[in-house]
């Protein structure tokens, strides 16, 4: 190295020039971070410091047409833990087996749920008790990323009674998260399953707020309610529906748990459901946070009366004897009958058509009778030689154009669309071209072949004939009621199709104990062929018969006659207008 005065300097200034570009390298890396960069880093800082904790938004409150509550929140408690990592959460939540029931399956769900959504705290228990929470209370220095806080918890204060149209709520499952039906959802949040809970979730479901804790490098919460803003959750929209909550409740307890049926009643002019249900039925309360297991087992147990099966609007029966209100109406509107007309052959408990004998319900015969006579003694005879004289062509249209083959549109998820055939094309389809006969005419005219309907759409059918000939769209929300006219008679011919139906409710027709004191009953029993047990029991009615409030249509499952239903619906109606019921008698139907 030379010692030169002039090799010194220019070392000297080569060294104060590196010098200068590490400091300018340094304090531009320093402006950056400090300056530039300083959102980004604080943001980063605060993701590791604070973590979001959701807060569940109180759903909105379903209420009835008067005002009482069908369904609210109640306070409630939910667990969830902040994991760091899911090696973390899963050694945290096999600690906590300790002192919770956790099963492997929902500890490797719960995992699940983390890597999905790991800036999420994993909810562990969507509905703890206040058992639950005074345990882990007293473990809670073992578990410091455990998060204990009250959530709104759905209740409904008449459960079984109101089930059938409430449907119940349950957590968001895996497999739907990230789905365009459940866009914007997160793990853990609760959601509509079934009826209307499902049907107005939109305005139900209310916003999800937030709030912060404070958590150390291991994920553990050191402080709550940390320094940053609170976002208060949003509660669902309040529901006003049209049910009678008294009606309702006097109908579930009426049918208890012994007795199997589909019950629907509505105002024939709006629509406006009154009362829905479905025997026996089960506790949307049980459905919250998650059903048990043994619950859930002793509901599917049931095999024969099957209280998850909506019997109103899921079950699918031969309307029998019901709907030969419908083949009386066409037959009027095409001018091929009026009420004083009679058939070629009286009733003589039988009649032989091509090489069969198809029978009555009475044996003993109902003679000649005429139209009006035929709809109070339901006479089989006297039916099937009116749909032979309409056709079967003509009677598969007219039930297309009554709406036999649609939903009702009620609604509510889940209704299951009847069965009629639109054309004889079903029956080539079904029986193959040549291999059916004419005799589906006759089955049909009396409500039984190729036809089984809802509870609720001949409900919907009976709201016609209530009223001018237009059907009303049944509604359990208050909304605009919707009518769509499916018959063309006169107010003359409304008027002795209902005084037909009258004549049942009497000591001259075959629901003579189902008469009501003081208000004038009329409408159509039925009794389903059951070809495994005993036959269904059917009812469809109206009152006041002159200018009818109340439609009630009533299926007793392996009820065996049509009566039984009919006393039902007396006792529903009666309620309804507080007037009683006269004491049955013991009268035969068919």
């Amino acid at each position: 190295m030379s010692f030169h005065p002039n090799d010194i300097q220019r070392r000297g200034v080569a060294a104060t020039a590196a010098i200068l570009v590490a400091m300018t390298a340094l304090g531009s890396a320093f402006f950056r971070a400090q300056v530039l960069d300083d959102a980004a880093y604080r943001l980063s800082s605060e993701r590791n410091r604070l973590r979001q904790v959701p807060l569940p938004a109180a759903r909105g409150v379903i209420y009835d047409r008067h005002g009482e509550i069908i369904a609210e929140n109640v306070p409630g408690y939910s667990v969830s833990i902040l994991g760091a990592s899911a090696d973390s959460l899963r050694s945290t939540l096999v600690a906590l087996t300790r002192i919770l029931p956790l099963s492997e399956g929902e500890v490797n769900r719960a995992v699940q749920r983390f890597r999905k959504d790991p800036n999420r705290p994993t909810v562990i228990l969507s509905d703890a008790s206040y058992d639950q929470v005074a345990v882990l209370e007293e473990h809670r220095v073992e578990f410091p990323s455990l998060i204990i806080q009250s959530a709104p918890k759905r209740y409904y204060p008449d459960g079984p009674a109101v089930a059938a149209f409430t449907g119940y709520t349950g957590q968001i499952r895996d497999t739907e998260l990230g789905t365009e039906a459940f866009e914007g959802y997160k793990s853990g949040q609760e959601i509509g399953r079934s009826g209307l809970e499902r049907q107005y979730e939109a305005e139900l479901r209310g916003r999800e707020g937030s709030r912060f804790v404070e958590v150390d490098a291991r994920g553990r919460v050191v402080r709550d309610g940390a320094d940053r803003d609170f976002d208060a959750p949003v509660s669902g929209q309040v529901l006003k529906t049209n049910i009678d909550l008294d009606l309702q409740r006097f109908i579930a307890n009426y049918l208890g748990d012994t007795l199997a049926a589909g019950v629907v009643a509505i105002e024939p002019k709006t629509g406006a459901v009154l009362a829905l249900h479905s025997s026996p039925s089960f506790d949307p309360n049980r459905f919250i946070g998650g059903i048990q297991q043994e619950y859930w087992d002793e509901l599917n147990a049931d095999k024969v009366r099957l209280p998850l099966y909506n019997k109103a609007m899921q079950g699918l029966y031969p309307p029998a004897s019901t709907f030969k209100l419908a083949t009386a109406a066409l037959a009027l509107q095409d001018g091929l009958v009026d009420f004083d007309s009679r058939m070629p052959r009286p009733c003589t408990g039988g009649y032989v058509y091509g090489s069969r004998s198809w029978g009555c319900w009475d044996k003993g015969g109902h003679g000649a009778v005429t139209l009006s006579e035929a709809i109070a003694k339901s006479c089989d005879v006297y039916f099937y030689q009116l749909g032979l004289r309409m056709s079967l062509s003509r009677l598969l249209a007219g039930g297309v154009s009554l709406k036999m083959g649609e939903r009702s549109g009620i609604d509510l998820p889940s209704e299951v669309k009847p069965l009629w055939p639109a054309s004889t094309a079903y029956l080539d389809s079904t029986f193959g071209r040549g291999n059916w006969s004419n005799g589906e005419t006759l089955n049909l005219s009396i409500g039984q072949g190729k036809n089984s309907q809802t509870v609720l759409n001949m409900a919907r059918f009976y709201t016609a004939l209530a009223t001018d000939g237009f059907a009303a769209t049944p509604e359990v929300v208050a909304r605009s009621p919707e009518r769509t006219q499916i018959l063309k008679l006169t107010p003359a011919q409304f008027a002795g199709l209902r005084a037909a139906m009258g004549d049942v409710v009497s000591g001259r027709g075959t629901a003579g104990s189902a008469a009501i004191d003081g208000v004038q009953l009329a409408g159509k029993t039925g009794t389903a062929q059951n070809e495994t047990s005993r036959d269904h029991a059917w009812f469809v009615g109206m009152a006041p018969q002159d200018d009818p409030t109340i439609v009630v249509a009533v299926m007793l499952w392996q009820g065996e006659h049509g009566y039984a239903a009919a006393r039902i619906a007396s006792k529903i109606i009666s309620h309804f207008f507080k007037r009683p019921a006269i004491e049955p008698a013991n009268v035969v139907g068919n």
